[in-house]
């Protein structure tokens, strides 16, 4: 998946402040995690974004890793109860303002996003 914005389908709900939907800060504005997109509202509809890979939010394998956040033994997947954040070319979970990926029989540190209150 590229940098690219593109549109997402039409839907009913408006992202703001009190939508409910978990906010992080990216690329200086606001997006809102909904049903495992990162929306941006714009007035020409919902943007789509992805949280590139940089040196912030490395794309790395890190089997030191010890998750906080989560009993031992947690997997990582749908369902699982942390929010899914696109990243790259792939998915990772929002862990305590961290990007956790599951990998193998580890999770990997995707770094940090800035979550907002």
């Amino acid at each position: 998946m590229s940098n690219e914005q593109t549109l997402h389908a039409p839907h009913d709900h408006v992202h703001g402040p009190s939508c409910g939907h978990v906010a992080i800060e990216h690329d200086g504005h606001v997006d809102y995690l909904h049903d495992g997109h990162l929306h941006h509202p714009d007035s020409g509809g919902v943007e789509e974004h992805v949280i590139a890979v940089s040196s912030a939010n490395p794309n790395d394998c890190t089997p030191e890793h010890r998750c906080a956040g989560h009993p031992e033994g947690h997997q990582h997947g749908p369902g699982c109860g942390h929010e899914p954040v696109p990243h790259g070319d792939h998915v990772d979970f929002l862990v305590d303002g961290h990007l956790h990926h599951p990998h193998g029989a580890h999770c990997d540190d995707h770094g940090a996003v800035h979550v907002r209150a």
